[in-house]
């Protein structure tokens, strides 16, 4: 039996409301009450009030000590037997909880007043995962990742829970354009948005719209774009902070890499453009390493996939790459459940900076000059170098680097590093135009340098080599 305050739309549990500019959250409820009278022969048993007045109230207070953050305020009554309320200015934070009640004319202590209530709520921010399956998370590997208060998740059935792995799974699922025809695991945005709660002290909550095996196409409203609606059917009215995109893999299969930014970038333009959000950031993960079928036309694919989301962040506004090429899988594609912390956190220190404006050192390094310095020798150096470059002590074979020429792939056979740089010898003189590759090949090996202590530096495809022919005369 329904009796009191009932809410009927407007907020669940576990819901995280997005905050605006402003820091603060409107959340607007609906309802219905009943007005009853506990009988004094049958306390158990209810009968209808008189024809009395009712006032209806809600308010919005802590969930850990129940102290008042919005006081009782009175709702408004458009008809006998419903109410409604519109709080404003939800400040961001929580965990809250929303409470209704009400009283009436001739009150006589019998009369009852409960209201529902819902816990959990949170204002704060909200990030949509897209992509394909490193993003909907496979690894079934185990790894410490409890889940928190604080960080929640909107799961395919259409309800709000406290944020668990897998994060996707589809029990109930309403929003059936992304349901996986097998169980997703382990993904990297639970540690992400942990990060991000205890870095800003505000709930976190995530809308998981991957889908396993999905090529660019998939998204791309200017193609088949089926996966985009679907994301958009998900978020409804949520205003997300960021996309975090993570996919690739299928481009490479579907030797579609040459059009991938341009692709990418329809993408990202739609995104913005259907959402009303023209400056949204998109957080991305360059392509990490796979281990089966390796070819060198897949390792152009990869390395042109790569380079791609390399250039992204410099042909398109507000979107950020980290690398991923560096770490260990769970199977011959999906990263390993250590690996997705890896890139949770890389993710949440780029989304620190992107998002919110506080400074953090997450750019990994780049090339920034490559030049030839003598027939067969190529001086390579990095950008964002912080410490020093590690090469790792590894034999000439195992470095991820290959110059392209006239005459073809040649490989570095010999090398020295230094705090900046590489410099890299070929067995034989380099002639024409020439080109170098860094960390392209489906499996890089696992020797991708890094800034010690920091970071590895992102994969790059076809830089061209400049050529100075006084130095090489010297």
């Amino acid at each position: 039996m329904n009796f009191g305050v009932i809410i009927t739309r407007g907020a669940c549990p576990w819901q995280i409301f997005p905050q605006g500019p402003d820091g603060t959250a409107p959340i607007h409820l609906e309802g219905t009450y009943h007005l009853i009278h506990l009988s004094q022969e049958l306390p158990l048993s209810f009968s209808q009030a008189g024809p009395a007045r009712a006032t209806v109230r809600a308010r919005v207070a802590l969930e850990s000590t129940g102290e008042s953050v919005i006081p009782w305020t009175e709702c408004d009554i458009p008809e006998e037997g419903r109410w409604q309320i519109t709080f404003p200015a939800v400040p961001a934070g929580g965990l809250y909880r929303i409470e209704t009640g009400m009283d009436y004319e001739g009150w006589d202590g019998l009369s009852c007043t409960r209201g529902d209530m819902v816990h959990h709520v949170g204002v704060g921010d909200v990030f949509v995962i897209a992509g394909q399956s490193n993003a909907a998370g496979r690894a079934k590997d185990p790894v410490a990742d409890e889940p928190e208060l604080g960080v929640h998740v909107l799961r395919p059935s259409g309800r709000w829970d406290l944020a668990t792995h897998p994060l996707g799974e589809t029990t109930d699922a309403v929003y059936v354009g992304n349901y996986e025809n097998h169980n997703p695991g382990h993904s990297p945005w639970l540690h992400f948005a942990k990060h991000l709660r205890r870095a800003l002290g505000i709930p976190i909550g995530l809308v998981p719209c991957a889908y396993g095996g999905a090529p660019l196409r998939w998204w791309n409203p200017e193609e088949n774009g089926a996966l985009f609606q679907n994301m958009l059917d998900m978020l409804g009215d949520i205003r997300p902070k960021a996309v975090l995109w993570y996919q690739g893999e299928a481009e490479g299969y579907e030797n579609s890499a040459e059009s991938y930014l341009q692709r990418f970038g329809a993408l990202v333009r739609h995104t913005r453009e259907a959402l009303g959000q023209p400056n949204l950031p998109f957080l991305t993960v360059q392509l990490n390493r796979c281990v089966e079928g390796v070819s060198e036309a897949l390792d152009r694919q990869w390395g042109m996939v790569r380079e791609a989301q390399r250039q992204a962040q410099y042909q398109l506004a507000r979107v950020a790459v980290v690398p991923s090429a560096d770490l260990a899988l769970y199977d011959f594609i999906h990263n390993a459940a250590a690996s997705n912390l890896v890139v949770g956190e890389r993710c949440a220190r780029a989304a620190l900076e992107v998002c919110y404006g506080r400074p953090t050192d997450w750019r990994a390094p780049e090339p920034e000059e490559v030049r030839l310095v003598a027939p067969d020798t190529i001086r390579l150096s990095f950008s964002r170098i912080r410490n020093w470059v590690n090469s790792f002590g590894v034999p000439a074979a195992w470095l991820p680097f290959d110059a392209e020429d006239d005459e073809g792939l040649a490989h570095p056979c010999a090398y020295t590093v230094d705090t900046c740089g590489l410099t890299l010898t070929f067995p034989r003189a380099l002639r024409g135009t020439v080109r170098l590759h860094g960390g392209w090949r489906m499996n890089p090996g696992y020797a991708v340098p890094w800034d010690c202590m920091r970071l590895p530096m992102l994969s790059f495809y076809g830089l061209p080599v400049r050529t100075d022919p006084q130095e090489q005369e010297a």
